[in-house]
């Protein structure tokens, strides 16, 4: 892999991600900050800094630089320019995107974000997201961690309660709007949910953000669930304070291994290592 050189983050950069890089969104455990995730997302060869920057604006322009910095410094990206070959050719995805498909994003448009971050809302975006807690947690003895699955496929709803079952959680299911209450607001209150994006008579990134509004379930962990993913909602769910972000489908084990990373589980539940 070609070394990176010095990282100004200039606005005309771009920034490619690097195999270890995208091996940190397909790895159901990650240790980067909201900040570092949320630009991974949305580095990918072909924008540059003043681009990525503007689709997150909650981020102030330093802070987008530091993030940058770091995520070189541990080789998760690279710099373009630093690179002998093409893009394309050294293992990194590129995509086209129309021109002037950020026009509309900033009252005071930068003209080097005119072409917009590639595939933004291009379907097919898959990322196992998982962040880890700052501070691992044991697994007691006795423990069961109850896990609320808020999903309207009932096949998939069967899978989860069996193979979390197997991993010695207490599963709880929800559908709809009105039974996503009932699952937070019994006791033991959910160690963690998993939300599907489409349900029925609510949405995801809805019930996301009513839950960080409420002072109980403010810091409840939550994992995103999504067929039809898009950078950009990737983007809007980690905005929204969600603690992981899976798309469909997959494996048993991606879904375990994301539940015990955002739980802290140094070891499987109810069991020792």
């Amino acid at each position: 892999m070609p070394a990176s050189g010095p990282i100004a983050s200039k606005d005309a950069d771009v920034f490619a991600p690097t195999e270890k890089g995208n091996r940190q969104l397909k790895s159901a455990g990650t240790s980067l900050s909201a900040t570092e995730l949320q630009l991974l997302v949305l580095i990918d060869g072909v924008s540059s800094v003043a681009e990525i920057a503007q689709c997150v604006p909650h981020i102030p322009r330093a802070g987008v630089g530091v993030a940058l910095r770091k995520l070189a410094a541990d080789k998760l990206v690279v710099c373009t320019s630093d690179l002998d070959s093409d893009v394309t050719g050294s293992g990194f995805s590129t995509i086209a995107v129309p021109a002037g498909f950020f026009s509309g994003l900033s009252a005071d448009p930068n003209p080097e974000a005119d072409k917009g971050v590639s595939a933004l809302t291009r379907r097919g975006y898959y990322v196992s997201i998982a962040r880890r807690p700052a501070e691992p947690r044991e697994a007691k003895e006795g423990w069961r961690p109850t896990i609320l699955v808020v999903d309207d496929d009932p096949d998939l709803q069967k899978l989860f309660r069996m193979y979390l079952s197997l991993e010695g959680f207490a599963i709880r299911s929800a559908v709809k709007r009105d039974e996503i209450v009932l699952g937070l607001g019994k006791q033991p209150a959910p160690d963690l949910v998993l939300l599907d994006v489409n349900l029925p008579d609510a949405n995801g990134f809805d019930v996301l953000a009513k839950m960080r509004l409420h002072p109980v379930f403010r810091n409840m962990p939550v994992i995103m669930l999504t067929g039809e993913a898009t950078r950009e909602a990737v983007l809007k769910g980690l905005r929204g304070g969600a603690n992981g972000y899976l798309t469909k489908p997959f494996q048993p084990d991606i879904l375990t291994g994301a539940v015990k990373a955002v739980l802290g589980l140094s070891a499987p539940a109810g069991k020792k290592e």
